[in-house]
């Protein structure tokens, strides 16, 4: 690719607007130069922010069926535009096309989901006797901030913004720094679609940009996805306001394999679910706990999945999405090696893919340790890339302690014929979401969220609507013998 390349700005207010520096996005696959993009600062975060505010009153009062013709619009334009977004997201992310096609064919079918639920946002009546009328009301928050990460961008941009406008909020997007550029398009379709200026506002920056937005007292709520560290931090400064805040943080996920289970089946689930995206996917299954009596057999295979794996800029696995972060899981792995836990397969850092400098080529290959401990700090920490730990257990009891036996809780599987272990095994395990005989299991459609420092509220399904709604009790008088408070 050329050095010539396009430049982005903060979008605000309808517009886009000067920014106060600017970075180079460049493709972690081959150290390509992609965009420009001037960033936003804590002026510019203010200016959206009063944009976002400015706009409200007239979006919350737009007629509900108005709304969802509108955001629905987003989606049909996200679709007529799913090729474009999909190679800007490739490029930009360094993830396979393929990968970012599916992930925008997700992000339509977001906004055309929501759509529907618009004019559906019911209160409820309360029986409180002849002596009254009450009644319930489901209102918007006002501004709702949505810090998005570097994983999947133009997804997760649409799994918050969806609901966000369906409900009546206004929205500001911080997406991640080396990541902006699907945000930054999709904030353009949604003005095509017939989105009115300043209901969606973006501002690209680093973690300054992203406390000026999270700090900011024109916000009402916050939405972020990304690490526990940045998720703390962010529910401090969300307790000074008083504020309302959704945060879909890390997973170390357990798949537990049973000797019933087809361990073939097994271990490509299990494949799919760590090596998807090069790991990078808070969902992944990191940890798979295995029976004893079929712990060779699982290796087997599991090694079979790894070792088909292609790397490359558009290959099976693409790259790690920045150097850091490539660095980061490096050292992950020499800490395995250094645990005393076996390399079955994979670790190497390939020097000989195109962009192995500097600037791009940041992968790494598909990974499995063996014989691992539980209290090692690779079953303990998120590693966040390609790299599996296989534990074993003998019986049920000892199963569930490991799986249960980390700081989090996001997805875990259970992998067995038996219908009856897997019921029991998904109310005993400690996690929002269970799979069960296959992994990513969940769909624009049903809930999804965390126990433990995975996070707090639900992103998905229609139960995401509860984060960017507040009830409102109306009770009405009919002439009634009135109450007391705590009556």
């Amino acid at each position: 690719m050329s050095e010539q390349v396009t430049q982005y700005g903060p979008y605000v207010g309808g517009e886009r607007v000067p920014g106060v520096g600017t970075v180079t996005t460049r493709n972690p696959g081959t150290g390509d130069a992609v965009a420009t993009v001037e960033t936003a600062d804590a002026g510019v975060v203010d200016d959206a922010v009063a944009a976002a505010r400015e706009a409200f009153p007239a979006w919350r009062d737009t007629d509900p069926d108005e709304r969802g013709r509108i955001v629905y619009r987003i989606g049909q334009l996200v679709r007529e535009h799913r090729e474009e977004l999909a190679a800007l997201e490739a490029s930009d992310q360094g993830k396979p096309e393929s990968q970012a096609d599916s992930d925008m064919g997700g992000a339509a079918r977001y906004f055309e989901y929501y759509a529907g639920a618009a004019d559906k946002l019911e209160g409820k009546s309360v029986p409180v006797g002849t002596g009254g009328v009450d009644y319930t009301l489901r209102e918007p928050y006002g501004v709702s901030a949505q810090v998005t990460p570097w994983n999947f961008p133009g997804n997760l941009f649409a799994r918050g913004v969806a609901p966000a406008l369906v409900a009546g909020n206004t929205t500001v997007v911080k997406p991640a720094p080396n990541t902006p550029l699907s945000s930054l398009r999709l904030a353009e379709l949604c003005a095509e679609a017939g989105v009115p200026d300043g209901v969606v506002n973006v501002v690209p920056g680093a973690g300054d940009t992203g406390e000026a937005l999270v700090a900011h007292e024109g916000v009402d709520q916050v939405t972020f996805t990304g690490s526990v560290p940045t998720g703390q931090a962010i529910m401090r400064e969300s307790a000074e306001h008083v504020r309302s805040v959704t945060l879909e943080l890390g997973g170390k996920n357990p798949a537990l394999v049973y000797p019933d289970a087809d361990i073939q089946d097994a271990a490509s689930e299990i494949a799919t679910g760590i090596f998807t995206n090069a790991g990078q996917v808070c969902s992944a299954a990191d940890r798979a706990v295995v029976h004893e009596s079929v712990i060779e057999e699982f290796l087997e295979a599991i090694v079979a999945e790894a070792e088909a794996y292609e790397l490359g800029p558009n290959a099976d696995m693409g790259p790690l999405c920045s150097r850091e972060h490539f660095e980061c899981v490096a050292q992950y792995i020499k800490i395995g090696t250094q645990e005393g836990t076996r390399l079955v397969t994979g670790g190497d850092t390939p020097e000989a893919q195109p962009g192995g400098d500097e600037q791009g080529g940041f992968y790494v290959q598909p990974t499995v340790f063996a014989d691992v401990e539980h209290e090692s700090r690779i079953a303990q920490e998120e590693i966040f890339g390609p790299v599996l730990v296989v534990l074993t257990f003998s019986d049920t009891e000892e199963a569930v302690e490991i799986a249960n036996g980390t700081e989090y809780g996001l997805t875990a599987g259970v992998f067995t014929g038996n219908v009856s272990r897997a019921h029991t095994l998904a109310r005993r395990l400690e996690a929002g979401n269970i799979y069960v005989n296959g992994w990513f299991g969940d769909t624009n459609q049903t809930p999804f969220g965390g126990y433990g420092k995975s996070g707090i509220g639900r992103e998905k399904g229609l139960e995401a609507l509860n984060s960017y709604l507040q009830t409102k009790n109306v009770a009405i008088d009919l002439g009634g013998e009135g109450t007391l408070p705590g009556a």
